[in-house]
């Protein structure tokens, strides 16, 4: 479910993500990043992402 509120903490570039809020805010209550095996960022993955519709 979408947040009305953005944590300025989050910088997201996903355009096409429901919690997607100009610039490159983030509106979801929290974020699920992984997995527990990463090494770089590039290995990461935001398990909190929903596709829009």
């Amino acid at each position: 479910m979408q947040n009305e509120k953005f944590n300025s903490g989050i910088c997201c570039d996903v355009k096409n993500c429901v919690y997607h809020d100009k610039g490159c805010h983030c509106t979801a209550e929290k974020v699920n990043i992984g997995p527990q095996h990463a090494n770089t960022s590039a290995d990461t993955i935001c398990s909190t992402f929903r596709p829009q519709a």
